[in-house]
Parts: C-alpha cells; sequence; structure tokens
C-alpha cells in the first residue's frame, strides 16, 4: 500500500503537459522472484521513477520498456525469465530462478479511468478489500475492452464490459475464489466463439491498522515504526497526555471508553499497553467485543493470566475463539529489551498473525517462502 500510495502522489504532482507516464506492473510471477505480483512501478519519459518490479535488478531494463509503451501509446507485456541461460536475456545470473510477466501500460491522463486513477479511487473510498480486472491479453475481437484496462470490480454491473452472459459468470466465479483466499493471481478465460482473455486479479485490501490503547513512553517508538511501514494508526489515550510529535503522525486520537470511532475491522490489530493494571483489565472486554483478529498484551504472561482469571471470576468467561485472538506475552521472541527493539518485535508479530504465518525462522521453512499458483 506505502508503495501505491507513492505512485498517486508521484502522478497527482507531475506535470502532466510536459511528462508523459507509465506504469510497470507485476502480473505474473512463476517461481522465485523478489517481489512478487501487484508490485508496480511509475516511469515518467524524464527517466524519474518510483517504486519497483524488482529488487533493483530489472529496473533499468523497465525504464526502457516503459517509454517505448509510452511512445507507440501501447500496453507491452514482457516476460523476464531469469532462469534462462542466455547471455543476452535481461535478468540472467540472478540466480532468482524465476519468471515474472511485467506489463506496461502507458497512462492516459485525461482518462478518468487509467490504472493509477483506478488504484486512487480504491485508496480513497472506505476500508475494505478490492478486486481489481487487469486486462494483460486479448485473443479475436473485443469491442469493450482493450489491454492494459483495469476494471474494479465491485457488481455484476462492473463486468458487462466483458460481453457474454458466460465469461462474466466465469469472471465472477474466479474473482470470489481469488478474494476467499485473499490471494492475487493471472487467469485465462476462453468464450464460446474461441476468443481468449487474459486477466491479472488483483486482491487489494486496506493497510492494517495498529491501535494503541496506552500513552507511556514506548508508544513513541512503536508509533514512528508503524508510519514507517504506512499503516494506519490509532492511539485511545487521553489526548493531554500524548506527546504532539506522535498525535501529528498518527491517524486518529481517541479519547478512552469508545472504540466505535476506532474503524476495527478484520484487518485490525490492537495492543493493550497502558502499564496499568485496572486499565488493561478494563479494556479487554470491550476489545474482545469487536471483530480485530489480533489483540496484544503487553507485559508478562503470570499479568495476564491474572486478568484473565479475575474476569471470570467476574462472571466473563473468554471464549476459545478468543483466547485464540489473545496474544500475551505480545511479539516474537527476538531478545527484544530496548522500547525499540520491542516495537520492532511486536509489529512483526502483527504482519506474522495477519498474513497466517508463524513468525520463524525462514531457513527452517519446508516450503516456498511465497505461496506459488
Amino acid at each position: 500500500m506505502k508503495e501505491i500510495k507513492a505512485i498517486i502522489k508521484a502522478y497527482d504532482e507531475a506535470d502532466k503537459e510536459r511528462v508523459k507516464l507509465a506504469l510497470a506492473t507485476v502480473v505474473r510471477v512463476e517461481g522465485s522472484s523478489y517481489r512478487r505480483t501487484g508490485a508496480r512501478m511509475l516511469v515518467m519519459d524524464n527517466g524519474i521513477w518510483i517504486g519497483g518490479i524488482s529488487g533493483g535488478c530489472l529496473e533499468g531494463d523497465a525504464l526502457k520498456r516503459a517509454r517505448n509503451a509510452i511512445q507507440s501509446a501501447t500496453p507491452t507485456l514482457i516476460t523476464y525469465d531469469t532462469t534462462d541461460d542466455d547471455p543476452y536475456q535481461i535478468g540472467v545470473g540472478l540466480g532468482c530462478n524465476g519468471v515474472i510477466d511485467v506489463l506496461f501500460t502507458p497512462l492516459d491522463t485525461a482518462d478518468s479511468n487509467n490504472p493509477v486513477e483506478v488504484l486512487k479511487r480504491c485508496i480513497h473510498s472506505r476500508r475494505e478489500t478490492h478486486v481489481l480486472l487487469t486486462v494483460t491479453g486479448l485473443s479475436g475481437d473485443w469491442e469493450c475492452i482493450a489491454e492494459g484496462q483495469v476494471i474494479r470490480y465491485n457488481s455484476d454491473e462492473s463486468l458487462e464490459a466483458f460481453g457474454g452472459v458466460n465469461l462474466q459468470r466465469a469472471i465472477r466465479e474466479a474473482a470470489e475464489m481469488q478474494l476467499q483466499t485473499g490471494h492475487s493471481a493471472p487467469k485465462e478465460f476462453t468464450t464460446e466463439d474461441s476468443r481468449k482473455l487474459e486477466l491479472f486479479i488483483e486482491i487489494l485490501p486496506p493497510e492494517i491498522h495498529l491501535v494503541l490503547m496506552g500513552h507511556q513512553y514506548d508508544v513513541y517508538p512503536m508509533s514512528r515504526l508503524i508510519k514507517e511501514m504506512d499503516w494506519r494508526l490509532t492511539i485511545i489515550a487521553d489526548p493531554l497526555k500524548i506527546n504532539s510529535h506522535i498525535a501529528a503522525i498518527a491517524d486518529n486520537v481517541l479519547p478512552p471508553g469508545d472504540l466505535s470511532k476506532a474503524l476495527i475491522d478484520n484487518y485490525t490489530a490492537i495492543v493493550l499497553m497502558a502499564h496499568d493494571y485496572k486499565t488493561d483489565k478494563r479494556n479487554l472486554p470491550q476489545v474482545l467485543a469487536t471483530e480485530a483478529p489480533y489483540i496484544g498484551m503487553l507485559g508478562p504472561r503470570v499479568r495476564s493470566e491474572r486478568i484473565w482469571r479475575e474476569l471470570e471470576d467476574d462472571g466473563m468467561t473468554i471464549s476459545a475463539n478468543n483466547m485464540n485472538r489473545i496474544h500475551a506475552p505480545v511479539g516474537l521472541d527476538i531478545g527484544a529489551v530496548t522500547p525499540e527493539e520491542i516495537a520492532l518485535s511486536l509489529i512483526a508479530e502483527v504482519k506474522a498473525a495477519l498474513s497466517n504465518r508463524d513468525g520463524a525462522f525462514l531457513r527452517l521453512r519446508q516450503s516456498t517462502i511465497h505461496q506459488r499458483d
């Protein structure tokens, strides 16, 4: 999400009367690659670029490809094969052992539906998971769609540009399947009259939202790191006790007692870090009533267990499902000691938990780092 926001900012600030632009998008990855599908790079014909499609090894060639797309005013799909032994193949020798398809799309800045404008509407809309359908290949005659076009799927009406009812149904089923898995993927479709359509179905969730319930000094390094990640940050504490610099970078500072204004959803993590036993005990039932999938409790295990026992004595039993949401002690075991290290430990665990990963050493992982289609 941070990369997309940077691309949108650069696009909005570009002098469109003097500069022409193109968008490079990774739409398929086979095997290993530093960046995954959905990685983007905005390229201007003056040589400036924002974002990236690799770890830096393909960007030079991508700059040339983007300029060619701008000059020809035609979207182009380029395959980079880092497994090829051909010495003339861009990317050979990198050792990535992957095949990457990148779509280079010239941007018509007068078109309110160009790919960056579509991304902009997604970013500026309410917090939800967006499904984007990017046309990466066409075979046969198509009247209402073109290569490089991006369609935001949010209803059956948004699929009408594809034509036939059967094709619309197939696309809808594929999009809903990817939405369920939470992963983006390329898909191919063949119509009844043998025309072919290639789509990149992209699942674009909202940014992670971290809610910190507390005002002590360890909120400060946590907040700075959260914003470096470009996550959404809400601090729940007495506003008079929050450092003005931290309040300035937070998306929201709310007084204690009311979580209804905190925009808590399935991409939200909440951390109880008041450093006051009674306050954390009072806040836990409120937090458990939300749909946040991650609830962290700062402090030693015995402290949290005492809170749970006392709540049960008060007539509130914490269900097994709710216990699965609670992380106490909070954070990954990295030997964190300082507030900055604790912030790193906590934020790494939030990312792992919301990605359904265990946060272990990658060298111990038996399967590939990223899911492969």
